[in-house]
């Protein structure tokens, strides 16, 4: 079958290892289903995966792309939960010390065909197409958890997003809008403040910049670059939400302040098969639809990569097939 896959690692040059071409048909085991893939977005994951970071490298040739969206065998067109955990595990999946990412261990969605456990196939809802409807198992459900079900924030509070065009990014502002916060957001060029403001966002400023006042609760994905920001940002007894550093780990944790003003750091990772569903039926009843700043084929993929390796998104960059 076709698909988009890393070759090899290549922790210095990331899309060296990547590869557009033909790979073995996927077997299905039992309690596993085949989805024949309509659309997959690309996710920093992605990235991490071909330079080799968290996948082991006997795992290689690994088929990239995290979540997506397709139909059944039998014709049921579905949404993908990206979060494979160990079938004894009881509770939540993100926690499972056996949990897995498609990539990881499980071939992705970069291809004609992916297998899934079945219960990691939701069904997807009439009304999103299936390029928006695979921004969900990633990028939009990571903003869910970390906003819903992480943060704490009550309606009429201030948030504040690090960074305003990646996907997890622009997720949280319109996820944040529609639940009735006050939504401020740091880019980094007039473009990309400008998006976030078509978004929902109720002002926006330049990378680090002063704030008029401090905010409830900071949404950072960037890390190194914006950390220092987001602590001095806080309002005491305020929380930093964090789901990942793509620009690197802080270099200073800033512990005087933290301990001072009794700030709350928190990691998130991903979110469960229940808050997918409860994620995709808050959409609906908001209507909401995820930003997809560009949508390419799948042979395309390298034109995708280098835009994400470069920062220069505007929301989700997605790889559909007719």
């Amino acid at each position: 079958m076709f698909a988009v896959y890393a070759a090899e690692p290549s922790p210095e040059n990331p899309l060296a290892s990547l590869r557009v071409g033909e790979r073995p048909d996927p077997e299905v085991a039992p309690g596993w289903v085949r989805v024949a893939v309509k659309a997959a977005s690309l996710n920093m994951h992605d990235l991490w995966t071909l330079r080799g970071v968290g996948i082991k490298p006997e795992q290689f040739p690994m088929i990239l792309g995290c979540d997506g969206a397709g139909v059944l065998d039998d014709g049921t067109e579905v949404v993908l939960h990206s979060v494979i955990g160990d079938p004894s595990w009881d509770g939540d999946e993100t926690l499972d010390p056996k949990r897995t990412l498609l990539t990881e261990k499980h071939q992705g969605t970069f291809a004609d065909y992916v297998v899934v456990p079945a219960r990691n196939a939701l069904p997807k809802p009439a009304d999103l197409t299936f390029a928006e409807a695979a921004c969900m198992g990633t990028a939009w459900l990571t903003a869910y958890r970390m906003l819903f079900v992480k943060s704490g924030l009550r309606p009429g509070q201030t948030m504040l997003v690090q960074g305003a065009s990646g996907g997890v990014s622009t997720a949280l502002i319109q996820l944040g809008r529609a639940a009735g916060f006050r939504v401020w957001v740091t880019g980094r060029s007039e473009e990309k403040r400008a998006l976030a403001q078509t978004l929902g966002a109720h002002d926006t400023f330049e990378s680090g910049a002063r704030l008029p006042e401090r905010v409830d609760a900071v949404f950072e994905t960037v890390g190194k670059a914006t950390w220092s920001h987001s602590m001095k940002a806080l309002k005491p007894g305020g929380i930093i939400v964090i789901s990942g550093a793509t620009s690197g780990d802080a270099t200073a944790a800033e512990l005087q302040r933290l301990f001072f003003l009794q700030l709350r750091v928190v990691g998130s990772t991903m979110g469960t098969r229940e808050e997918l569903g409860d994620l995709i039926r808050f959409c609906a009843l908001n209507d909401l639809k995820p930003q997809i700043g560009a949508e390419l084929k799948f042979e395309d993929a390298e034109q995708g990569l280098r835009a994400m390796l470069d920062g220069e998104t505007a929301g989700k960059i997605v790889f559909s097939r007719p």
